[in-house]
């Protein structure tokens, strides 16, 4: 019978959990702040590099590893942490993670130099993939008839942690210094594990769950991306995706911090909120994926990516084609992402948190290399490289999903998942 050690919110859930809506909205709602909390710690230093690069006395290219070490802690916290979830109570995994993000985020604050501030950022996006239990956490709960739009809601927050990271820390270095965002994350991350363990219910383990040691649990992710070729398929249409939206992240602060724009950390951040545009890609692909529609959400998505990248070529002097071509972009990526999210939780659900550690692991480390690219490219060949690194990895994106179709197709038998429309 269920049981209750924290009162009637932290219930245990019955084992029919997965085909019953156990979600209220309130609870959606929280599992989504608390991701978007998560996650912004990781996209602080964007808009403030040349603010650090200042303040420690580094130079660009240390400057730019501050967000490759974002992206690489992440994707390291991805495959050694958010399997975990598949054999351990995930909302004690959940609550820990973020509380260890927390303590991270004051080791940022006071680090006195660039390479303390990388190994700092490294720490605390190690722990960030706490949103990242939360998302598969969030898609087992759900109605199967509504896993997409609740996946959307939730990484929703995702998505608008990361822009509305980039502009507090804008806005809260012209008030007190670029550390500033990091010590108000932290006390938040604080208050947002207690809210954690005290709304998230306790989810069992199914009955037929063999035991698993931890290295078995890590064997057996790498073993999912080979048994699983649609899988591997969408982690490597990821992986481009990321890096190409990675490079656009990257490379609009130096664009826009210097001539002809000259624009404040602040005002760098407060452009980035026409990303909020692709909160309204991820639903609508949310809701087209739930009717079916999730290929044709794909292949759109790759091939406005790719598209995005000839505005903001001409953004380079132009703030209006600037504006198009990110607000494009991050419509395209965001409703990539979901369409591949839905493909891939369909596969196995008693190894979602596998799955998704699987994916997001080769998704952000795409946005590693992307992010270490541009600032090479920065130095060699300035903004029109940057267009071209960013659409040519948008492309392959592009051509991975036209193979994926291809091979699926002709490898189709009955009783596969569908997911061909």
């Amino acid at each position: 019978m269920a049981h209750s050690t924290h009162g009637t919110r932290s219930r245990a859930v019955p084992h029919t959990l997965p085909d019953s809506p156990a979600l209220g909205r309130g609870l959606i709602l929280l599992m989504a702040f608390a991701a978007g909390l998560s996650v912004a710690g990781n996209y602080f230093a964007q808009p403030l590099l040349d603010v650090i690069e200042v303040d420690l006395h580094i130079g660009v290219t240390a400057a730019g590893l501050i967000v490759t070490a974002a992206q690489a802690g992440y994707a390291l916290g991805l495959i050694l942490l958010v399997p975990l979830g598949d054999i351990m109570d995930r909302r004690r995994l959940a609550v820990s993670l973020f509380a260890l993000t927390a303590f991270f985020l004051l080791v940022t604050a006071v680090a006195p130099t660039g390479p303390l501030l990388i190994a700092g950022t490294l720490l605390t996006a190690l722990t960030s993939v706490g949103a990242q239990v939360v998302v598969p956490f969030a898609a087992t709960l759900a109605a199967p008839a509504e896993r997409g739009r609740i996946v959307g809601v939730v990484m929703s927050g995702v998505l608008l942690g990361g822009l509305f990271g980039r502009l507090a820390s804008g806005a809260l270095s012209e008030l007190g210094g670029w550390r500033t965002a990091y010590w108000v994350n932290a006390l938040l991350m604080a208050v947002m594990a207690i809210l954690l363990h005290n709304r998230l219910p306790r989810l069992p383990r199914p009955r037929d769950a063999a035991p698993m040691s931890y290295a078995g649990l890590l064997r057996s992710t790498l073993s999912l991306l080979r048994q699983e070729p649609l899988l591997r398929w969408r982690a490597a249409i990821g992986a481009f995706s990321m890096a190409s939206y990675s490079v656009q992240l990257t490379a609009l602060t130096f664009l826009l911090t210097r001539p002809p724009f000259d624009w404040s950390a602040a005002a760098v951040g407060l452009f980035g909120l026409l990303g909020v545009i692709g909160v309204v890609g991820m639903n609508v692909a949310a809701r087209l994926s739930d009717r079916g529609r999730v290929q044709a959400v794909s292949g759109t998505a790759a091939a406005l990516l790719t598209l995005s990248w000839l505005p903001l070529l001409a953004g380079e002097s132009s703030l209006l084609w600037l504006a198009v071509g990110v607000i494009s972009l991050n419509i395209a990526q965001q409703a990539g992402l979901n369409s591949s999210q839905n493909v891939i939780y369909a596969l196995r659900p008693e190894a979602r948190n596998r799955i998704n550690s699987g994916f997001m692991t080769l998704f952000f480390m795409g946005g590693a290399v992307g992010a270490a690219l541009t600032s090479v490219v920065w130095a060699r060949a300035g903004w029109s490289g940057i267009c071209l690194l960013g659409g040519s990895l948008a492309a392959g994106s592009l051509v991975l999903w036209v193979l994926e179709r291809v091979r699926m197709a002709s490898a189709a038998r009955p009783g596969s998942v569908a997911v061909t429309r």
